[in-house]
Formats: structure tokens, C-alpha cells, sequence
């Protein structure tokens, strides 16, 4: 089986699933850009079903580091069945499984039998569409992950929950009643307080599955600059039906139709000027 030991070790001669840490994490300078187009991810010709039904027909993707990903295509294409593919979230849910092809993280196929399912998730952090903080309180729902790692020390978990708060865009706004309920915030809050759950254990890719749905316009923009601050550091991926969203958050954008990969490139390209008139259509509202 492939361990959180073996994945501590971020370039090796046989590659490993453990991605490089983010810059805080590794001692290198805050900020350092990741180099050029360095793939991170590498979807080939994934068919992907739920129990006799195909979801994913076919799917050739690459997903550059430290860039916005957004997926969109109207519901039901398949966009965030691919999301949850990324993490194996899918293998909750009885009768899934990939067909064809591979999903590659820094060269390792994720649905290898070897492979450490516990692990991927902690690299590959996840933020839901409905705002989900546990029953604790604000600092129990940051420190958590880290005490199923075996963090224990107290200076150490305050170090990480003000640095996680803070790259929520959120430690200003709760520094003052950290040990009350998580679930006595704002909607707003409460969904940035799962962005800062998610990056405590250090992940390299972010997904995000529509998480400004639920939320109010004001919401939503402190959402979106913080998605726009966190790609220093983050891979990022999301799951949005809202346009003017993608085309704000994003550096590339991947349309989905009916399962199918119809068009992948930056996303000026994609709301400007697409290749595909399928794309164009949704894009401009035509369909979808």
C-alpha cells in the first residue's frame, strides 16, 4: 500500500502521490511562483459509471498548478461527478467505479488498489456546496484534521488555526470567540470557515463543488477574492453554474456537456472567443 510515509516524499525517482507542499509549508519564499504550465493533473480518456449508467464519457484533461479550474455545463453533465473523481469521493457511493482510463496526481494513478485513500483526501481538500462546519467550535473545526494526525501541541494548533483562519480571509471577524460554536456564524462565515478546515492539513488542490450557491452577493464576492488569494498556494478547482463567476475566478475554464468534454482552454477564450458553437450557445445563454 502506498503510506503517508512513502507519500511524505514529494520528488523521487518513481513518483509519488503526496504533491509538493504549499510554499508556507515547504520553507520556501511565500508567494514563489509555481514554474509555467507544470501539470499537476492528468485526466486521459476517463469513462467513468454509476452502476450501468455511463456519467463520463471519455475525458482527456490537464490541469496546470496553481491555476483556477472551472467546470461548468449545465446540470447533469457530469462536472461534478469528475469533481468527486479527483478525490475518490465517488467510492462512497455503491456501484461506481472507472471504467476506462486513469486520473494521474504528479504521475500516480489515484484509483490504483495501492493507493491510500485516506491520504489523497488529505492532499486533495474539499469544499461542499452547503456549508458543512462540525458541532465544535470555531478552533475544534480547524484543529481537527490535525489531531486525527496526531497534532497535539497546543502552540502548534493555535499557530495553525490563526494562519488557516487568516488565509480564510476570517481570523479578523472570529479571533475573539474561537471556542464558541462554528455553527454560529454566517452563512458567508460558515463557508469560509470550511475553506480554512480544508487547507489546515496543508493540501495541494482545493475542490470546490458550487460553493457560493447558498450564499448572498456579499457573500460571494469575499468568497471569490479569497479563491483568488488562495491560488498563490493552492491548486484550485471549481464547480459553478454562474458565468460571471467563472469568467471572474478562473484562469481556465472546462465545459461539460451530457458527460462530454466539449471545450477546455483559458477562459477569456472560452466566454470571447470558443472554438465550439456548442460552447458559445452556453456560454452566451442560449442553452443550458
Amino acid at each position: 500500500m502506498v503510506t503517508a510515509a512513502t507519500l511524505m516524499e514529494t520528488r523521487s525517482p518513481a513518483p509519488n502521490l503526496r504533491p509538493t507542499m504549499p510554499a508556507a509549508a515547504t520553507g520556501q519564499p511565500a508567494g514563489t511562483a509555481a514554474p509555467a504550465a507544470e501539470v499537476l493533473i492528468d485526466i486521459d480518456h476517463l469513462d467513468f459509471f454509476y452502476g450501468a449508467s455511463q456519467a463520463l464519457y471519455d475525458v482527456s484533461l490537464r490541469l496546470d498548478t496553481r491555476k483556477v479550474t472551472a467546470f461548468i455545463g449545465p446540470s447533469g453533465c457530469g462536472k461534478s461527478t469528475l469533481l468527486r473523481c479527483l478525490n475518490r469521493m465517488n467510492d462512497l457511493i455503491d456501484g461506481t467505479r472507472v471504467a476506462k482510463g486513469s486520473i494521474k496526481i504528479r504521475g500516480v494513478d489515484i484509483n490504483r488498489p495501492d493507493v491510500d485513500v485516506i491520504e489523497l483526501r488529505k492532499r486533495v481538500g474539499m469544499v461542499f456546496q452547503k456549508s458543512n462546519p462540525f458541532p465544535k467550535s470555531i478552533y475544534e473545526n480547524i484543529t481537527y484534521g490535525l489531531r486525527l494526525q496526531g497534532a497535539t501541541t497546543k502552540a502548534r494548533l493555535d499557530e495553525v488555526v490563526e494562519k488557516s483562519l487568516r488565509g480564510a480571509a476570517l481570523w479578523e471577524e472570529v479571533k475573539d470567540r474561537l471556542h464558541t460554536s462554528g455553527l454560529g456564524l454566517s452563512g458567508g462565515q460558515q463557508q469560509r470557515l470550511c475553506i480554512a478546515r480544508a487547507i489546515a492539513v496543508e493540501p495541494e488542490i482545493i475542490l470546490m463543488d458550487e460553493p457560493c450557491s447558498a450564499l448572498d452577493p456579499l457573500a460571494t464576492a469575499k468568497v471569490e477574492e479569497l479563491i483568488h488569494e488562495l491560488k498563490t498556494k493552492f491548486t484550485i478547482i471549481i464547480v459553478t453554474h454562474n458565468m460571471q463567476q467563472a469568467a471572474r475566478c478562473s484562469d481556465k475554464t472546462a465545459f461539460f456537456y451530457i458527460g462530454r468534454l466539449i471545450e477546455y482552454a483559458d477562459t477569456q477564450q472560452i466566454f470571447m472567443n470558443p472554438s465550439n458553437p456548442q460552447t458559445e450557445a452556453y456560454v452566451s445563454g442560449r442553452f443550458g
